[in-house]
């Protein structure tokens, strides 16, 4: 039975990372009908966000299950056996995760399989074609602007793929209050990256240039937004935490480090810098002043060289010096933010999305998954993907104990411990 047919369609969403929980549940709302809470699941494995990661995204009521790859793919098929089938799954997952779960629900052989969307938690910087390949076979690769939607066609239509899944759409967690100074207030806002800048050297020098504008400017509140504490992952590892090179610098009263929110810090932000988050595009729909830094290079590794002809890209001498940067409204309406006026606008970025799942929905069939990667067209590359997933839903399931949690959560903590302190030493010991 078609799931127009029922009063709720039941969504799920499968994330790897607190930031693609985020992305995927505010998702799901976006492209259904009516107030539909989703359930969440997050893939167990490095990045697996810790409870206080998950709420402070704010993105759901209920925490998500943490699973693996085939528990996840048990919980589809189990929910089908008693009658509380899912009609829509988000994969909020890197390309080659999407790939694998792909394969897993199509050799699931469900009586009527769920409407599929992925897409992407932000920019789109670096591994377009591949991460994009990795997605096709999905119902609805969601597109974050105008712009990303024309490269996601040319590149499945490049390769002879259907472009039909592209549907353009916007950021799901953009929103809030326009930006309104406030007599007294004059706050900067550093939104941290943890892969961005990536040597300690460069992380480093943004530290002090921070620093040094917040002694320069001793009226101004300069706060470091980051994204995780000590021995937490997000979507990237985190080698250099600014929290431990703060230490000895005797930073200013006036420079303080901040957790919480994005939405809530951009409440009380005049002035938001970066390297290349996708905060800048949350300040910007928002009308707040919006920095992105060149200090350590224009590259496409720090995939600032997205703002090429912004408006936006400055230094930090320019904003010692308190030079503003004016973005370029061309550019903001191509990137799908501050789009038009009113809120009505942006609302309406979700029309596309909702009426292509809801046409999905109404159908009595959907064809089978037919990604572009299979055997034939990528022998070389696709067993890898899959291997390394090993979505294997026939395999018992384990009984998770509770010494078997207390287990897996040291045997995480050692490894975070690993990557993030043993790791860089190592490397900087094969420098010597």
């Amino acid at each position: 039975m078609p799931a127009s047919s029922r009063e709720t369609v039941r969504i799920a969403v499968l994330a790897d990372s607190d930031t693609r929980w985020k992305w995927g549940a505010l998702t799901a709302r976006r492209i259904t009908a009516g107030d539909v809470e989703p359930t969440g699941f997050v893939l167990r494995g490095r990045a697996t966000p810790t409870a206080r990661q998950l709420a402070e995204t704010g993105a759901a009521a209920a925490a998500p299950r943490e699973v693996t790859g085939a528990e996840f793919l048990r919980a589809v098929r189990d929910a089908e056996v008693r009658g509380e089938r899912y009609d829509v799954i988000v994969l909020a997952l890197v390309g080659g995760t999407v790939r694998a779960v792909l394969q897993g629900l199509a050799d699931l052989g469900l009586d009527r399989r769920p409407v599929i969307v992925t897409g992407y938690v932000g920019v789109v910087y670096e591994k377009l074609a591949d991460g994009l390949l990795l997605r096709h076979g999905a119902d609805v690769v969601l597109a974050n602007s105008r712009h990303d939607a024309d490269r996601f066609r040319a590149v499945y239509e490049g390769v002879g793929a259907g472009a039909e899944s592209v549907v353009e759409a916007a950021l799901p967690f953009l929103g809030g209050a326009p930006y309104r100074p406030e007599p007294g207030r004059d706050t900067l806002v550093f939104a941290a990256q943890p892969s961005v800048p990536t040597t300690r050297a460069e992380r480093a020098y943004v530290l002090e240039r921070l620093v040094r504008h917040a002694r320069l400017h001793p009226g101004r509140e300069v706060l470091l937004k980051l994204r995780s504490k000590p021995g937490e992952h997000t979507t990237h590892l985190e080698e250099h935490p600014y929290q431990k090179l703060v230490r000895g610098l005797e930073p200013p009263a006036n420079l303080r480090l901040v957790y919480g929110h994005m939405g809530e810090v951009l409440d009380r932000t005049d002035l938001l810098v970066t390297v290349s988050s996708t905060a800048a595009l949350e300040s910007l729909h928002r009308r707040i002043p919006t920095a992105v830094l060149t200090d350590c290079g224009v590259r496409e590794a720090h995939g600032n060289h997205h703002f090429l002809g912004s408006g936006l890209l400055t230094s930090f001498d320019r904003l010692d010096r308190g030079e503003v940067p004016v973005p370029d409204e061309a550019w903001l309406a191509r990137q799908g933010v501050a789009a038009g006026a009113g809120e009505g606008s942006y609302d309406a970025a979700f029309d596309a999305a909702r009426a292509r799942v809801a046409d999905l929905l109404a159908r009595p069939g959907l064809p089978p998954i037919a990604p572009y990667y299979t055997a034939e067209t990528a022998g070389g590359y696709l067993p890898g993907i899959l291997a390394r997933h090993r979505l294997d839903v026939t395999a018992p399931p384990a009984r998770d104990s509770g010494l078997r949690r207390i287990v897996r959560e040291a045997a995480r903590g050692a490894y975070r411990h690993g990557v993030q302190r043993v790791a860089p030493v190592v490397r900087r010991l094969g420098e010597l």
